[in-house]
């Protein structure tokens, strides 16, 4: 088929050059005192030649002068391709793992000219994970003024690898520098400033921290409430006196105090600062709107000026949880404060029964103690002590 019309095509091309060689106009050329006549099929054809030879000419002139770019273009777009190669190497072998290989492919992008300043924050993290510290610094000095914003990715990138050694002083300085350079709500370094806060123990920044990240919707919120949670139980820790740790609980919101680990920390901390009124309050509170078996251990722990009325709420409780071991122990410190030796014992012995535990041991071990018995004291010292 292809060729019938190839054949067709041919045939139709003589017949019209036949019938134009047939046609007797002409055109006429005058230029004093000269005249030309030529045919006007040949005329026509001239034409046609002239302007097809005309714009090849033209064509191979703005080639020929546009060389020199055409070449440094070529050379350019080379150059890219093999520097994205590159890139794909280098990132490819980071995110794997391969530290040594994506330092390796960073440094011959960075030798092959290429100024982006990512190879040099990919071979400085890949010199970080294989703790070759001096060369990772290099990497990074190299980046400091190459071009207005790369500080933004040298000082987010030298504060990791501060929080990463554990140097939460002097990552809190680099991002000083970052806030002071105008980077004040970046999520990334909001995160790390989190970090940096939480490793030195600024807990009322952590908090604020959390704030900010959580309206950025920039934190898990799994993540964002469990670091809150831990941020109350820290700032209740380190309270050194009462009034700080009474006026610190009034500040804890109502779904942390919620939680029965808040409960136990509060407890505890109001009892070791003599706060035993307000940890029998907090404990009561706690334990009858949730029960919890590690909570009422600790009630027997904070006796206050009147024991009875202890005694007889942990009681009511018993009636409701008689197979708990923590209340029994519980009820056992509290009536040895009450010097009611015979039910102390009973509710020693049923406690250990039912769980032993070292504290139980260690209680009835005074308990013998006092009531003169020093075998059966020595014994359940001993007991308590190869307990684990």
């Amino acid at each position: 088929m292809k060729y019938l019309l190839w054949i067709v095509g041919l045939f139709a091309a003589a017949a019209a050059i036949a019938i134009a060689a047939q046609n007797p106009a002409y055109v006429q050329l005058v230029y004093p005192p000269y005249r030309i006549e030529v045919s006007l099929t040949i005329f026509i054809v001239f034409s046609l030649l002239s302007f097809v030879t005309g714009y090849w000419l033209v064509r191979l002139t703005i080639s020929f002068l546009s060389l020199p770019e055409n070449v440094r273009l070529f050379r350019l777009e080379r150059a890219q391709a093999k520097t994205r190669k590159l890139m794909d190497q280098m990132l490819g072998a980071f995110f794997e793992g391969r530290y040594a290989d994506a330092e390796k492919a960073a440094e011959r992008a960075i030798k092959s000219g290429d100024a982006t300043t990512l190879h040099s924050i990919i071979a400085a993290r890949s010199a970080h994970e294989l703790h070759e510290f001096k060369k990772r610094d290099a990497y990074l000095a190299d980046v400091e003024g190459k071009k207005p914003g790369d500080s933004t990715l040298r000082l987010m990138a030298a504060t990791s690898f501060m929080l990463d050694e554990h140097d939460p002083g002097a990552a809190l300085k680099v991002l000083q520098e970052l806030h002071n350079s105008g980077v004040n709500k970046h999520p990334g370094a909001l995160t790390l400033e989190l970090r940096a806060q939480h490793q030195a123990g600024n807990w009322d920044e952590v908090l604020k921290l959390l704030d900010q990240l959580k309206k950025l919707k920039a934190i898990d919120p799994d993540d964002e409430a469990q670091m809150r949670q831990q941020a109350w139980l820290n700032k209740i820790r380190i309270q050194e006196d009462l009034p700080g740790l009474t006026a610190c609980l009034k500040t804890v919101p109502a779904d942390i105090r919620r939680l029965s680990k808040f409960a136990v920390t509060a407890a505890n901390a109001l009892i070791e600062l003599g706060g035993c009124a307000q940890a029998h309050k907090l404990l009561t509170d706690s334990l009858n709107s949730q029960w919890d078996s590690e909570l009422v251990a600790l009630y027997g722990n904070c006796p206050t000026g009147d024991v009875l009325t202890q005694i007889e709420q942990a009681e009511k409780w018993l009636r409701l949880h008689d197979q708990e071991a923590g209340l029994l122990l519980a009820l056992g410190k509290l009536c040895m404060h009450q010097k009611l030796w015979g039910k102390a014992q009973s509710y020693l012995d049923a406690s250990i029964s039912l769980k032993p535990s070292r504290a139980a041991f260690e209680a009835l071990g005074r308990l013998a103690d006092i009531l003169g018995k020093t075998d059966d004291a020595s014994r359940n010292y001993q007991l308590a002590k190869d307990f684990v």
